[in-house]
Order: C-alpha cells, then sequence, then structure tokens
C-alpha cells in the first residue's frame, strides 16, 4: 500500500511559478512509475508528466519547457516545478505512483488546487 501528499499548490499570477511536492509513504518507493495528472473543471483527467524508475521523464506537449519533473528516492518525493504558468494550467494537480507493470498498485493522491490568474 502506498499513501500519497501532495503540496505546494496555491494562486500564482500568470507568468509566475509554483514547485509541487508528493511524499509517498509505503515500501518500494523507488521501484514506482510516479505521474502527475491535472483535472480542470468540467474536463477529465489528464496526464501531466511522468517519471520512470531510471529517472526518464516524458512530459505533455503543452507543459513541454515549463515543466520539470523531478523525484529524491531518498526522501520518497517527487517534485512537479512550474514556471511561465498559464491561465491554462489552473486545475486540481494529483499525484500518481503506478506499479502495475510489477503487479502492484495503481495510487492517488487528494489533490491540490493550482489557480493561475490575475
Amino acid at each position: 500500500q502506498v499513501q500519497l501528499v501532495e503540496s505546494g499548490g496555491g494562486l500564482v499570477q500568470p507568468g509566475g511559478s509554483l514547485r509541487l511536492s508528493c511524499v509517498a509513504s509505503g515500501s518500494s518507493f523507488s521501484i514506482y512509475t510516479m505521474g502527475w495528472y491535472r483535472q480542470a473543471p468540467g474536463k477529465e483527467r489528464e496526464p501531466v508528466a511522468v517519471i520512470r524508475s531510471g529517472g526518464n521523464t516524458d512530459y505533455t506537449d503543452s507543459v513541454k519547457g515549463r515543466f520539470t519533473f523531478s523525484r529524491d528516492n531518498a526522501k520518497n518525493t517527487v517534485y512537479l516545478q512550474m514556471n511561465s504558468l498559464k491561465p491554462e494550467d489552473t486545475a486540481v494537480y494529483y499525484c500518481n505512483a503506478n506499479g502495475r507493470r510489477l503487479g502492484l498498485g495503481n495510487y492517488w493522491g487528494q489533490g491540490t488546487q493550482v489557480t493561475v490568474s490575475s
């Protein structure tokens, strides 16, 4: 079982920055593929970025060059550095731990609100 707790959301002006954190409890954190997803009002949840156990990352096109996903396995923590934020980045951001390819579970955090507005 993995529990995920996100933090770092808030209100920021367009062009500003935020850093989201997600701390995982439980064992074997380093083998999970970690992801950030977001859900805007009236829209489906969508993937933002993933980072695999080896550190490789993928980003959705709309955030490439602006967001950076990193992990610190010693701290059981992942980070999403978000720069040059736009109003369309406004959403609830969810942390995900996916161990399904290893026969483990798929876990979600409770979400943290990011609002980009002047």
